[in-house]
């Protein structure tokens, strides 16, 4: 009875009735339809909107799901040939995720029966009762499969899930960010009124500790670092960022990269810059995929690595906050160094080596590295539960299971709120914007352009070996002529004089954020064979 049973629940496609085969078939090619027309139609409108770093996201989704199309094919195509790979059932029986099945090996150990796993056993019983299958391939020789079909397949199954909650919570974070940042576009509008100049009047002489930026972050606290860094743990949950930090640093921003009273929108500038992390962060790097490999790998009974692991994203989250809001504090404390009484607004001077290894970009790589692993934990949970219910051996400790759910959570919040508007503020403050400084347009003009130069450029060096392979005597004088004939322009003469020559490539370049570049700075990156952005 029992094998007939089974053999009616697993029947081929030979035994399958074809309306059910073509009405699968159907639903499954209609989905893969549809979603792939709403991608094409979220890619149109992207387009359309020029939300260019958007674009490029959805672009990077596209291959993160192309490689899980290989990764399941693969899975798919190899599982039969590598449920015949056959291994020593010592090995097998070793680093088991599970204690159930340790009390299972041990139970058939004591019943004589060291070849087989009581479960194998009575499935191997099954199926001799059914003369149309035949036995376990690595029973036969007294060995365990490497991995079955069934653990194969369910693998498959982990890794989308894995990857589909990478681009949730990735997605949830950036927009739960965005709604936490909403109100600095009422701050960046009030930088135009009347009320805000007269306050921040140029001519006004205040004490730097007076001002509400230095009342904020200095005071005898923080003259100790041990003591500066505590209260920066605790300030991060209380109004990560006030009001007053955005107007400072905009001040800053506005003050070091382009000309004094500039009508930048900074709301927007880091607007753009987040958009263009969110198609870093969207994405599962190589080394994350080996990460994954590595918490499969130590996911043993007992050692209780993921409880450990799930602590990492929390202590990551947290020590980026304190880190960001020391960095709010350095600068205040650097103000008053140099002025103990000001002109105007605080004028904090942007700087790499703030940062840890002086790089600003390295902490977009915690975040991204952060998101993951929170990602992983609550993949893993999804998938054990899916696939073995909530009682489980993965689920055998209620009090760790609901203690990793409860800091996943926890990361979530703080990330999406405290972490991300820290970020998207206070990185800024590097030595060298962001090529979001510039719109879509400007950015691609001047990429144009400088693609234009470095063509005239190397015709006329083509140019000039060939006369001077005809004229050896006069390659000196050439030489020179070209030299000369190719200085790097400054920002007045990119403005005036380039114009028609981008028009002539591309469309023309809007002028109204290139004049607030300050000429220093992009002649210097112009300097540096025009390398502009």
């Amino acid at each position: 009875m029992a094998a007939g049973e089974e053999a009616s629940t697993s029947r081929s496609l030979q035994e399958t009735p074809t309306w059910a085969v073509a009405t699968v078939c159907f639903v499954f090619i209609s989905l893969s339809i549809i979603i792939e027309y709403l991608i094409h139609r979220i890619s149109n409108w992207l387009k359309r909107r020029r939300k260019i770093a958007l674009f490029d996201a959805v672009e990077k989704l596209k291959s993160v799901l192309m490689v899980l199309g290989f990764m399941s094919l693969i899975l798919t195509v190899s599982r039969s040939f590598i449920s015949k790979i056959c291994i020593p059932n010592k090995v097998a029986n070793s680093m088991l995720p599970c204690r159930k099945t340790l009390d299972s090996i041990r139970t058939t150990q004591d019943l004589g029966y060291d070849q087989i796993w009581s479960v194998h056993g009575l499935h191997e019983r099954i199926l001799d009762d059914d003369e149309n299958v035949s036995p376990e391939y690595c029973d036969s020789k007294g060995k365990t499969s490497l991995i079955s079909e069934e653990g194969a397949n369910q693998l498959s199954i982990f890794i989308f899930v894995l990857a589909a909650m990478q681009i949730v919570y990735t997605v949830l974070t950036m927009a739960l960010g965005r709604a936490k940042m909403r109100r600095w576009k009422t701050w960046e509008k009030e930088t135009r009124t009347v009320e805000y100049q007269a306050a921040n009047d140029p001519n006004r002489f205040r004490i730097t500790r007076q001002t509400t930026f230095a009342q904020r972050h200095i005071n005898q606290c923080t003259d100790a670092s041990n003591l500066l860094w505590t209260k920066c743990f605790f300030q991060q949950f209380f109004n990560s960022v006030a009001k007053v930090d955005y107007l400072t640093l905009r001040h800053g921003f506005v003050a070091t990269h382009l000309s004094v009273g500039s009508s930048f929108n900074f709301q927007k500038y880091i607007q753009r810059s987040l958009e263009d992390d969110f198609k870093i962060i969207v994405g599962i790097s190589p080394f994350m995929w080996f990460l994954v490999v590595i918490f499969l790998l130590v996911d043993v009974h007992g050692w209780n690595v993921y409880l450990w692991v799930s602590f990492l994203p929390l202590t990551i989250v947290l020590i980026m906050g304190t880190k960001l809001q020391v960095i709010l504090a350095k600068m205040a404390h650097r103000v008053e160094d140099q002025n103990s009484v000001i002109q105007g607004a605080p004028l904090v001077q942007p700087n790499d080596n703030f940062f840890w290894f002086n790089n600003p970009k390295f902490v977009l790589t915690l975040l991204h590295y952060t998101l993951f692993m929170n990602a992983f934990e609550v993949a893993f949970f999804v998938w054990v539960t899916t696939q073995y219910g909530i009682k489980s051996c993965y689920h055998e400790n209620r009090e760790i299971i609901a203690i990793r759910v409860v800091l996943a959570v926890t990361v979530q919040v703080i990330c999406s709120y405290v972490t991300l508007p820290l970020y998207a503020l206070v990185t800024q403050m590097g030595s060298n914007f962001k090529k979001a400084v510039l719109e879509e347009q400007t950015t691609n003009a001047i990429k144009q352009w400088h693609a234009g130069v470095k063509l005239k450029r190397k015709k006329q060096r083509l140019s000039s070996q060939a006369a001077a392979d005809d004229f050896p005597e006069n390659s000196t004088t050439i030489s020179t002529v070209d030299s000369s004939s190719h200085q790097p322009p400054t920002l007045a003469s990119f403005e005036i004089g380039s114009a028609l020559e981008i028009q002539e490539a591309g469309p023309a370049m809007p002028t109204s954020v290139a004049v607030e570049i300050q000429m220093a700075s992009m002649e210097k990156k112009l300097e540096r064979g025009y390398r502009v952005i």
